[in-house]
């Protein structure tokens, strides 16, 4: 269910962390504007912390386009079949089709925002 649609200004330390479905070992999001916790229509945006071993399981959206901003940490990034290292202050673009996963395969905390648009991966 959606919220009501309007302006706000939140801190982040009011959102509790969620584990999402397929993520795994600690792999928390704070789910910051999305339809749930904003009203938002067009865009879900969060920040996640994955802690070292967590993993978001390899997949891909249909419609969906994502940013992701490394903003601590470093981890790695499969995107279709190839690993990249990822670090702070890295941001990766991911079209819809592009099958994906991150995992934290550093020593501390891997910190990140990721952006999706729209909320919904349907191509209705």
């Amino acid at each position: 269910m959606a919220a009501e649609r309007r302006a706000f200004i939140r801190n982040i330390a009011e959102v509790p962390w969620r584990e999402f479905p397929d993520h795994h070992g600690g792999a928390l999001s704070k789910p910051l504007v999305m339809p749930e916790s904003a009203g938002a229509r067009q865009l879900d945006y969060r920040i996640s912390m994955y802690q070292p071993m967590a993993h978001v399981k390899l997949h891909k959206h249909k419609v969906q386009e994502q940013v992701y901003h490394v903003l601590e940490g470093e981890g790695l990034m499969e995107i279709d079949g190839k690993k990249h290292v990822v670090r702070k202050h890295d941001f990766i673009f991911l079209p819809p089709g592009v099958e994906h996963s991150i995992e934290n395969t550093g020593l501390v905390d891997l910190v990140f925002i990721v952006v999706t648009a729209p909320v919904r991966d349907n191509a209705d």
